[in-house]
């Protein structure tokens, strides 16, 4: 039959498209990935509005039991996978799509908004975005530096970074791991704030004269929702903002805007 991969957009349960939803109502199973990232209502929203009950598929799942669990269902029958945002956008869904290929499933993807397309909301040319980049979480044994030196390479470039940040759902610490004990962390999100520190932190270890006042940012938080946060300004400025509750994207301008992205930089400035 048919694997279904189907974006639901940015915020609820009705961002998904007339088409994907008429999927969903007909699919024998409807499973969602539950690891890259989360809309702004929980499971009990989608399925009263779908009127189907959704199995949910968190990073183990999807990671090590996907061929058993939602593959081998899909031979026979029509199954449906959301995916918050854009299907295939995360290297994670390239993966899974790969994986049906191989062994005959057919894939059919449906395509919604996502943060790579919606960041055009601050009005920065979609054109001009270099290398997307990921700002993970710094723990006491792990402080990579290595995105700081790709978002300068943008930069350098005369590109905007569209720097996303880490998130955590349903992690078990190393030490749990260690003791074989599958006990799972609170959620936790990355904000701008954090991500700003984090980038200070490089910056002092590098020494690439790169973060400092004439740095321009936006910080963009909850894109899609009624609540959305758009502000722009340089990056201490940024720090200063409370931003509020997840999901929240950083984006480092190019050094030389066009004019219309500079009026649309001063309609958001702090």
């Amino acid at each position: 039959m048919v694997l279904f991969i189907i974006g639901l957009g940015l915020y609820n349960e009705k961002d998904i498209s007339v088409r994907g939803l008429e999927i969903v109502k007909e699919a024998d199973y409807v499973y969602m990935e539950y690891y890259t990232s989360i809309l702004g209502v929980d499971r009990d929203n989608l399925e009263k509005f779908y009127g189907r009950p959704i199995l949910l598929a968190d990073r183990e799942v999807i990671e090590n039991e996907f061929d058993k669990e939602i593959l081998e269902k899909a031979i026979d029958k029509k199954v449906a996978l959301l995916v918050v945002g854009d299907p295939l956008s995360a290297t994670t869904h390239i993966d899974l799509f790969l994986r049906a290929a191989k062994i005959n499933v057919k894939v059919e993807i449906l395509n919604n908004a996502s943060i790579i397309n919606a960041c055009g909301l601050t009005g920065l040319s979609l054109y001009r975005f270099g290398e997307a980049i990921t700002i993970p979480f710094f723990n006491k044994n792990w402080r990579p530096y290595s995105f700081y030196e790709k978002i300068y390479k943008n930069y350098k470039n005369d590109l905007h970074t569209l720097v996303l940040l880490d998130i955590k759902l349903r992690e078990v610490s190393d030490e749990n791991l260690l003791k074989g004990k599958k006990i799972f962390e609170p959620p936790r999100f990355m904000s701008i704030n954090v991500a700003i520190d984090q980038l200070l932190e490089c910056e002092e270890n590098i020494k690439l004269n790169f973060v400092n006042k004439d740095l321009i940012c936006y910080g963009v938080a909850r894109l899609g929702a009624p609540d959305q946060k758009i502000v722009s300004g340089n990056i201490f400025e940024l720090k200063e903002v409370d931003f509020a509750g997840p999901l929240h994207s950083l984006i480092i301008c190019a050094p030389n805007l066009h004019s219309i992205e500079k009026e649309m930089f001063q309609f958001y400035k702090k």
